[in-house]
């Protein structure tokens, strides 16, 4: 089910009429049928929204740390106890097939409540150097800003460590993909978050995002989402000195080196670019293998990507969804056409729906072989699943072309683990995951270069959201 209140802001611990008339309809786009209509809010609804989260901080800051965890522990109770709601509202808005929204998309929100719960317990708050009390405290009113592509995980692992550090939120999910944040909200309510602490408007980034940035009494502004977007929330926060905490795009390779098992690196490198059909940040989309494998890494990329079976997100046997919007795969139409025309090899999959799919998002899953690192399609963000496998003749090479990109969010290297280590340290990204790890939510999550600023996930993202306060002389007599 999705919420009851899609027309409606929360604010102030009640469910609020919006101050205008603005809508936005949410499309289903396996379908293309619309399955919600949503308020869009104005400058004046966050106006209120900020109004009641600054009133809300001098109470909530000091509440003691017990305290702010017991309410995280409730959130999280309510959290799970609505998963179904919430696996159905991810499926509906951005495609994604039922059984992944259930055990990715929806598990990713609770193991970050979760995380985030256990490294409050661990982190120390307090503590003395030499003669000085260094002091973590909340920030103050942070702006939050979320994506459509993981809209659990992303609000998740900002609202837990806001609320956990003191601070107080105002929430603006994509108005993409906003029935999810529809029902966080309602789970707040439900687990007593007091009026003011939590705040959610729905609306558009250039209206409610801008607005977020940009007001004097917000103390911070955390934002997932495009390099491009991120620029311009950086910029509206920038008259007023207010932190920005980034996570933007990202073209993360991934070195297979000649060491690697070849068919366990390219099936899992396929599966990893493939997942959540593409629409993930750190996703491993330029795939380095040596020249000498190269026609033998496509064959069996081919096959692992011919495996996938794209369709209705209800039926047990999909494994891949649509992309979430006309927008999208357009855009990545055009991407595909610009590595045909620049003379990369079409491995498989191509322009148009995958066969027997007439309507929805669909995209074909392709991949490229025969790229080089100077391509569009190696060069921009495709955001779809969308595979380039580039050629290499020396590990050294490899590392030369993996850093060549204005991304750093994350890089990947399959191959035996101590070279495999050797090559991690040379690479510049804020996360490299060695032969497929499981995923660690302890880890801390950001990029370097273009891909953004500041950490997510447990203390990392606690620590975003603290000032630190030197308490000078506090152990004189």
């Amino acid at each position: 089910m999705t919420s009851n209140n899609n027309l409606k802001f929360y604010i102030n611990g009640a469910w609020v009429d919006p101050l205008g008339g603005e809508r936005t309809y949410v499309e289903n786009p396996a379908t293309e049928e619309i399955v919600a209509q949503v308020a869009l809010g104005s400058a004046a609804d966050a106006d209120r929204a900020i109004a009641a989260a600054r009133a809300a901080f001098a109470d909530y800051s000091v509440w003691p740390l017990a305290e702010r965890i017991a309410l995280l522990r409730r959130i999280l109770a309510a959290y799970n106890a609505r998963a179904e709601d919430f696996a159905v509202a991810v499926s509906l808005e951005m495609g994604a097939p039922l059984s992944f929204a259930r055990e990715a998309q929806v598990w990713a929100g609770q193991v970050h409540l979760e995380a985030t719960i256990t490294a409050a317990e661990q982190m120390r708050w307090e503590y003395m150097r030499g003669t000085s009390r260094i002091i973590y405290e909340g920030i103050g009113v942070c702006g939050l800003i979320t994506p459509w592509n993981w809209p659990m995980n992303q609000i998740a692992c900002k609202v837990a460590p806001a609320l956990i550090a003191g601070c107080t939120v105002v929430l603006k999910p994509s108005e993409i993909a906003p029935l999810s944040g529809l029902l966080f909200a309602e789970v707040c309510d439900a687990a007593g978050v007091p009026a003011g602490v939590f705040n959610l408007v729905n609306g558009s980034g250039p209206v409610v995002g801008a607005r977020l940035a940009s007001h004097p009494q917000v103390d911070m502004v955390s934002f997932t989402g495009s390099t491009r977007a991120g620029t311009a929330v950086a910029a509206a926060a920038a008259p007023t000195v207010k932190r920005v905490a980034q996570e933007l795009g990202g073209k993360s390779p991934n070195i297979i080196l000649p060491g690697a098992d070849l068919a366990v690196a390219v099936a899992a490198g396929v599966e990893g670019c493939f997942g959540n059909s593409g629409q993930s940040c750190d996703a491993p989309t330029r795939m380095l293998v040596p020249r000498a494998r190269h026609a033998e890494a496509l064959a069996l990329a081919k096959a692992a990507a011919e495996a996938m079976v794209p369709g209705d997100p209800r039926a047990a046997t999909t494994t891949h969804g649509p992309v979430v919007s006309k927008a999208q795969f357009d855009k990545i139409q055009g991407l595909i056409q610009q590595g045909i025309d620049e003379g990369a090899t079409l491995v498989t999959g191509g322009l148009g729906r995958p066969k027997g799919l007439n309507r929805g998002w669909f995209v074909r899953p392709t991949v490229f072989g025969d790229v080089t690192n100077q391509m569009t399609i190696a060069r921009e963000e495709i955001f779809g699943p969308v595979l380039v496998i580039i050629p290499y003749e020396t590990v050294d090479q490899a590392v030369e072309i993996a850093n060549d990109t204005p991304y750093g969010l994350a890089a990947h290297v399959q191959g035996p683990r101590p070279e495999a280590r050797a090559v991690a340290r040379r690479l510049r990204a804020g996360q490299v995951h060695l032969n497929n790890p499981d995923w660690d939510t302890f880890a801390p999550f950001g990029g370097y270069k273009q891909s953004g600023n500041g950490r997510e996930y447990a203390d990392w993202g606690i620590h975003d959201f603290c000032e630190v306060k030197a308490v000078v002389g506090y152990g004189e007599a």
